[in-house]
């Protein structure tokens, strides 16, 4: 007979091994599922990857509603993307590209891996994604087309092995707006796969026009995507992606702020209210082909991306942002580019893994601004004409040498050529066509407005090389701790905006010049709780030379000039927990400090005595000063619980804050201007099946009904006593929403 003493052991032991496999059990539940993102050009953990870094998959897209680009900054810290009066930002760490033709963004958008660099694409709608990854800091090997601030790396949603299907509709009653979606995807044959995305979305808009007595902005978009795989062999396979699409918009999400011009009958200084008769409108129709083909060369991979982008709009816009027709800015603008990548791709697991390539990309931009400005004694047309051509040829490697199981170290280099063609000509015409004032082929000269006619053209040839080191240690098998050190460039251009012949010191007021960026980041990225949280943390610096700045003239018109230098500094934090089975939690914060120095040939706000006045421009020195849309302090924070009703349904909420601390929302930094400090409130309540197959949702932002500018400046012709006009966000709104899958 056992004695006690062994059974004693006996029990305890098999309690310890039943506490072992329960916790283990409850670890594996609480797990994270692990973010695949292709950061690096190989779908990898986003835990490995030695860069800041945030990712958001296709789902909590389309459940938070979103439904263009710029939504995405309510959930990445250090971001921002706005619209502006004649063009759109978008600012990473506090840097960014303003408003001009002649400008590429600084932070680059890649589209399955095609870089989309003109603002306008920004403002398409995207839906059906897969995931979309924001990078921070100077992308300069990998992505490396002008991404100095960082890159948007946008995947689409792929065709499915088997077949499947969705239908998503939205409604929001109180701004009148509705949206339905259609998916199909799945085999086609033995070895071909199709998806088929299309979306339909309008809205009634949230300003109210009371002197035109309708709300603003209006929108319409309709897009249609189509995606084909082709595994042609074990060996090979090949995507077609071909996607058509149109936004269109009557109206703006403006309002007008402070003193009135005189002659203006009112300015409503009431939040989401504006008083403006001229009729406004945008519309846009764009076309984008991406293929890509895969061919593995043994345990290697040659990858081939073609891609095809156009687009084409007319709108007018009223620049003097009043009741009176004073200033109607008409044009158009035609965009035509085709690039090639050709990238070679090591297997993973060697002491040795490298990626090598080449990239080809050519570019044809013509836009068109004929303005009539009508004030008294004065009626002109401003008849701008722009255009430019760029051949863009780059080579590009980065290798990582794995000195053993936790330390390794990688190296990159890119080589880029670019050639520019461009043109301004600026003609000032009466307003039956014919020319102003004169026998000057170009019309005469109209100093009180700035005008001054002229026909302009250049040519620019640039090389740069733009270098990159990192080194990553696994400290433990769940801390890794990585140090990099980039660079970055972006190609000067042509100035498409400015009314003047020659600038202050006699050159003519066409070219800018490129700008350069040094980074360094150091950081870590960590797993806790065995595996139920993560962690990450970095701590960046980045030193930019000849920053493109455009500054307003004060009048109707808007000068490129180089920038000095500007230092960007700061510290992000990320994370994920999974609290519970049904409750998990993610959070993000940032710091940033950004510090304009030697620079001396900033803008001047109304009001602001001049340092300096050069060409009938003031000028005001910014040392010391921040950028536009760089609060210092901004976070979002999340939780999604769900929990069981029964055995075939679920209830789920998903509440999301973020926080931005005040910022300045003018580029000349007025501090009229300046956006206080905020917190969104966004919340998702949705009860549905186990198994996902359908859902339906009450889905409300901006719940707390924060009045948020996102852009402000001075109105033109304001004079002394100066007024603003403002962009805003949406207020509070609830929308119903569902979805059904088959």
């Amino acid at each position: 007979m056992p004695s006690n003493k062994n059974g004693f052991y006996r029990r305890a032991l098999v309690a310890a091994l039943g506490s072992f496999i329960t916790a283990t059990s409850q670890a594996e539940i609480l797990a994270l599922e692990e973010v695949v993102v292709t950061a690096q050009k190989r779908a990898e953990s986003l835990q490995d990857v030695p860069i800041s870094v945030s990712a958001m998959t296709g789902d909590k897209l389309s459940e938070a509603g979103i439904s263009r680009i710029a939504d995405l900054q309510a959930y990445v810290p250090n971001l921002s993307m706005t619209e502006a009066a004649l063009g759109s930002n978008v600012y990473i760490r506090g840097m960014g590209s303003q408003v001009n033709q002649g400008f590429e963004q600084s932070v680059g958008t890649y589209v399955d891996g095609i870089y989309y660099g003109r603002a306008r694409q920004l403002r398409a709608p995207f839906f059906d994604l897969e995931r979309v990854e924001v990078l921070r800091g100077p992308q300069g090997i990998l992505f490396g087309k002008n991404s100095i601030a960082g890159a948007l790396n946008l995947t689409t949603a792929k065709p499915t092995d088997e077949f499947e299907g969705e239908i998503a509709a939205l409604y929001e009653p109180k701004h009148g707006e509705k949206e339905v979606s259609l998916v199909l995807s799945g085999p086609l044959s033995n070895n071909l796969k199709g998806r088929l995305a299309l979306r339909q979305r309008e809205m009634d808009g949230f300003v109210d026009n009371v002197a035109r007595d309708e709300d603003q902005q209006q929108t319409d978009e309709q897009v249609i995507r189509g995606t084909l795989v082709w595994d042609v062999s074990n060996d090979l396979d090949i995507t077609l992606k071909a996607e058509s699409g149109t936004f269109d918009s009557d109206g703006r999400n403006l309002i007008s702020l402070g003193e009135a011009l005189p002659g203006r009958i009112s300015v409503v200084n009431e939040f989401q209210k504006r008083e403006a008769d001229d009729k406004e409108f945008s519309d846009n129709d764009y076309e984008n082909y991406t293929l890509t083909v895969n061919y593995s060369l043994g345990e290697h991979t040659l990858t081939a991306v073609s891609g095809y982008s156009t687009y084409e709009f007319e709108e007018s816009v009223d620049t003097d942002f009043g009741r009176l027709s004073l200033v109607q800015t008409p044009s158009e603008e035609d965009f035509e580019q085709f690039s090639q990548e050709l990238r070679l791709t090591s297997p993973v697991g060697e002491t040795f893994e490298y990626i090598v390539g080449a990239f080809y990309q050519t570019n044809d931009v013509s836009f068109a601004e004929p303005v009539p400005v009508t004030l008294p004694g004065v009626q002109v047309v401003l008849d701008r004409q722009y255009g430019t051509e760029s051949d863009t040829w780059a080579v590009f490697g980065q290798g990582t040498w794995n000195f053993n199981e936790s330390l390794r170290t990688t190296l990159g280099l890119r080589y880029t050529e670019e050639d520019k063609e461009g043109f301004r000509r600026l003609a000032t015409r009466n307003l039956d066509g014919s020319l102003f004032g004169g026998l000057d082929p170009l019309g005469a000269d109209v100093p009180p407005l700035g005008l001054f006619p002229h026909d302009l053209a250049g040519k620019r040839d640039e090389e740069s090389l733009t270098p990159m080191v990192n080194v990553q240690w696994d400290a433990t098998p769940d801390v890794m701790l990585y140090a990099s050190l980039s660079t970055g460039f972006k190609a000067g251009g042509f100035d498409a905006r400015s009314n003047r012949r020659t600038l202050a010191d006699g050159s003519p007021a066409l070219e800018f010049e490129e700008e350069e960026a040094l980074a360094v980041e150091l950081g870590s990225k960590m797993t806790l709780l065995d595996g139920a949280a993560e962690l990450n943390i970095a701590l960046f610096r980045t030193e930019y030379e000849d920053l493109q700045v455009s500054v307003f003239d004060g009048i109707l018109g808007f000068d490129v000039a180089n920038a000095a230098e500007a230092i960007t500094q700061g510290v992000e934090l990320d994370g994920r927990w999974r609290v519970s089975e049904g409750l998990t939690l993610t959070g993000a914060l940032a710091y940033t400090d950004f510090e304009f120095q030697n620079y001396d040939d900033g803008a001047c706000y109304a009001g602001q005595t001049p340092d300096r006045v050069e060409g009938g421009v003031p000028f005001c020195d910014w040392e010391g000063n921040t950028n536009q849309f760089t609060p210092q302090w901004s976070a979002s924070v999340s939780a999604d619980y769900v929990v069981a009703i029964g055995d075939n349904l679920e209830f789920r909420s998903v509440l999301d804050l973020s926080y931005s601390d005040d910022y300045y929302a003018a580029p000349d930094l007025d501090p009229n201007a300046v956006q206080d400090a905020y917190t969104k409130v966004n919340l998702r309540l949705s009860i549905g099946s186990s198994d996902g197959a359908w859902d339906l949702a009450l889905v409300g932002k901006n719940l707390t009904d924060e009045e948020i500018v996102t852009f402000a400046n001075d109105v033109p012709l304001s004079g002394a006593t100066p007024s603003y006009f403002a962009f805003v966000e949406r207020p509070r709104h609830v929308a119903i929403q569902g979805r059904y899958r088959f």
